[in-house]
């Protein structure tokens, strides 16, 4: 997965769509939030549980845990083939399960005439619903964002067409699979369960050619995923 995605209805599209039980309960903006190009290390929405119920709070995207931080960039997004069992993310698997909510996401496909090229593609779901990305965050309730706030987001192999545009993809999880992942009482067994087999497959989404304005962070207008050509998909 590339690092960036789209999220730019209002939040109460998201939480509706989540049908959430719990009470959210921290202040949200009513009004769409309009991220047409989430980049690595700004804050973005998240959907987290606590102890009420859920909070929606803006997050860095990134995170390193504090033994790591300032020998690399901190990572965007964690492989759901290790993020369970390594010692990078150990403090946030299990209890720092959170979902970040999106509309669809980006990759970049190299020109095979010209590796220097690449065109980028938005993915999204054929339903035109949104979508859940399972992710892992640290976050403190604190009046200001802490330092060592962050999340990343859980990618997973590509299956099936859409491995010709990208190797790997975000753990999109169903409404249904979402609520789970966020639960306080799934178990660690099945939340590993959901990650590891509740992805949804290649044949929910599509995916067409978007302009390269998307390259540049400034640009966060909809015309990002206006498409270039008509959606491709799986069953294609």
């Amino acid at each position: 997965m590339c690092g960036r995605y789209s999220i730019y209805e209002p939040m109460d599209h998201y939480l509706k769509e989540l049908a959430a039980r719990q009470l959210v309960i921290n202040g949200y903006e009513l009004w769409p939030i309009e991220r047409y190009n989430v980049a690595p290390t700004t804050r973005v929405e998240i959907i987290r549980p606590v102890e009420e119920g859920l909070s929606v709070d803006k997050v860095k995207w990134g995170w390193s845990p504090f033994w790591a931080k300032g020998k690399r960039p901190d990572p965007i997004n964690a492989r759901v083939e290790t993020v369970m069992g390594g010692k990078f993310f150990k403090d946030l698997w299990p209890g720092g399960r959170v979902l970040a909510p999106a509309n669809g996401w980006f990759e970049w496909v190299k020109d095979p005439n010209d590796p220097k090229k690449k065109q980028p593609y938005f993915i999204t779901l054929k339903e035109q619903i949104p979508m859940f990305f399972a992710g892992l965050a640290e976050v403190h309730q604190d009046l200001e964002p802490n330092e060592r706030d962050g999340f990343v987001i859980i990618t997973a192999a590509s299956d099936e067409g859409m491995v010709d545009i990208h190797d790997r993809k975000p753990l999109v999880l169903s409404p249904e699979h979402a609520r789970e992942w966020i639960d306080p009482a799934t178990s660690p067994g099945r939340a590993r369960e959901l990650a590891l087999e509740h992805c949804r497959p290649a044949e929910d989404f599509h995916w067409y050619k978007v302009g390269k304005g998307v390259g540049n962070v400034r640009n966060q207008g909809p015309e990002l995923i206006e498409p270039l050509s008509l959606p491709s998909d799986a069953d294609d």
